[in-house]
């Protein structure tokens, strides 16, 4: 059906969009004591406990066609608003958190004392992480990944405020559940998508909880 390949296209490219800062995020927050690392935690958490109708208002006023950053953004080709790629900013935005969380858990992991060895024999701070830290966090990393995909997956409220539902473009497998709801007859004709809805956010938790205790087992 079309809402699980839109689906599967926003969830995927939400963890491709959120993967980079996620993990700079979770190191500066586990690996070192720069400033502001509880103003930045607590920022990381807030998509966490806002309610999701709330988090898409909030990046509608961000990314408005009306404002200068929507503006800016069309102008190059790249709306956000009412567009495939604001569905993907709002399941990146509601799986951002998780995937920090995992991200961090993993680094935590890491026995400190191999990068500190590192930082002795003449490593800087980035190559101790490309060739210590992260090697031996990438099962976190991906079970962060999966977490963040199912996450993005189940979003409904802030991709029905900041992309809407435009049938092929940003109708997601929720955004059509609901859709489908609302029309005479409509609750016969979702079986195959909550069937599918079941199965995906099921293969992605198993993955998850698969990777986390390759990690454990690692440690």
């Amino acid at each position: 059906m079309e809402s699980i390949r839109i689906s599967l296209s926003v969830g995927f490219a939400a963890v491709l969009l959120i993967l980079p800062p996620a993990v700079a995020v979770a190191w500066y927050l586990e690996r070192t004591k720069g400033p502001g690392r509880g103003v930045i935690h607590t920022l990381v958490m807030v998509p966490l406990v806002l309610p999701p109708v709330v988090v898409g208002y909030l990046l509608l006023k961000l990314f408005s066609p009306r404002g200068a950053l929507g503006q800016a953004l069309e102008s190059i080709g790249t709306p956000v608003a009412f567009h495939w790629l604001g569905a993907v900013v709002a399941a990146a935005v509601v799986g951002f958190p998780l995937l920090v969380l995992q991200v961090a858990l993993a680094m935590k992991s890491v026995d400190p004392r191999l990068e500190l060895m590192s930082r002795t024999l003449g490593c800087s701070a980035w190559t101790t992480f490309r060739r210590v830290t992260l090697p031996l966090s990438w099962p976190g990393v991906l079970a962060g990944a999966a977490l963040a995909f199912a996450r993005g997956l189940g979003e409904f409220g802030a991709t029905v405020i900041l992309a809407g539902r435009i049938p092929g473009e940003t109708s997601t497998i929720p955004l059509e559940i609901y859709a489908e709801l609302d029309r005479p007859g409509g609750e016969e004709r979702i079986g195959g998508l909550v069937v599918a809805s079941l199965l995906l956010c099921l293969v992605s938790v198993l993955v998850s909880r698969a990777l986390s205790r390759r990690l454990e087992a690692a440690r």
